[in-house]
């Protein structure tokens, strides 16, 4: 009867003839690939290309969230109180704090943010985006387009647009003018809607957390657009509390896209709110 060490080797020879079978095997099914077809390889269903050296390729660390550009509507504003909560000149040192209350009642706004302003508070527009909230363009640094030459208008446009492309990934699919200036040549060079508003808190000018809910709660109106600014300590202390009067109302707080979702919404074109 053979040893128990004999028996122990032909088995580990057993092995390692399976073991080589196998990697030639492998190398052959290689060998009648075409070149290209060596280098890649398909993962799953998506037809994902990955490099047959991986430990040559950098990793690439992919964002803990997917950014959103146009969430789906929660609520039908054809058939429900909708109104969008806007807020211009941002991102600024208020923004955070404002993101914060926004989560916690669970709500979703637009941000017309500046091109000049968004390198610096890149972490701000990245959670935005996550968040689900809407990024709008209001140019680079709030030049009134109705005093600039064609160029210049698309200047302001497009650099702020670049801006916040480059740190979200995101283009903004709406604008808007500063002070509201525009007119048929300046809508003509837009080529995303031009979101404008029919509530006007005026927060900018009393600085008034109280003045600035009254007063968008006699103006508001099933399918308004409120216009705030997030760059103010005093417009960001007003959000809570207008919040929960415009709940208390039955209004749904949306975006200015989910306000528009089953409307017709074309570039060149300038909407107050929804009609």
């Amino acid at each position: 009867m053979p040893s128990r060490s004999r028996l122990a080797t032909a088995l580990s020879l057993s092995v390692c003839a399976l073991l080589l079978s196998g990697c030639a095997s492998t190398l052959q099914s290689s060998s009648n690939l075409l070149p290209a077809q060596r280098q890649t390889r398909a993962v799953d269903t998506q037809n994902v290309a990955i490099p047959a050296h991986a430990q040559k390729v950098p990793a690439v660390i992919a964002p803990a969230t997917p950014f959103i550009l146009k969430p789906q509507p929660d609520v039908d504003c054809a058939k429900e109180k909708c109104v969008a909560l806007t807020f211009d000149d941002g991102p600024g040192r208020f923004t955070e704090r404002l993101l914060d209350q926004l989560k916690k009642d669970r709500v979703r706004a637009t941000f017309y943010l500046l091109g000049e302003n968004a390198p610096l508070y890149p972490q701000t527009l990245r959670r935005m985006a996550a968040e689900g909230h809407q990024l709008g363009n209001h140019t680079f640094d709030h030049k009134s387009l109705t005093s600039l030459s064609q160029d210049q208008v698309s200047n302001e446009v497009e650099s702020s647009a670049q801006k916040i492309k480059d740190i979200t990934g995101l283009v903004p699919n709406t604008m808007r003018p500063p002070y509201g200036a525009r007119n048929q040549a300046v809508d003509a060079l837009i080529n995303v809607p031009l979101v404008l508003w029919d509530v006007d808190t005026l927060d900018w000018q009393h600085h008034d957390p109280k003045k600035t809910v009254d007063i968008a709660m006699s103006e508001v109106s099933d399918g308004s657009i409120i216009l705030m600014h997030d760059i103010h300590e005093s417009s960001v202390q007003a959000v809570p509390q207008l919040i929960a009067q415009l709940k208390k109302k039955g209004f749904n707080l949306v975006t200015v896209n989910e306000l528009f979702s089953d409307k017709e919404f074309k570039g060149s074109t300038s909407y107050a709110r929804r009609t």
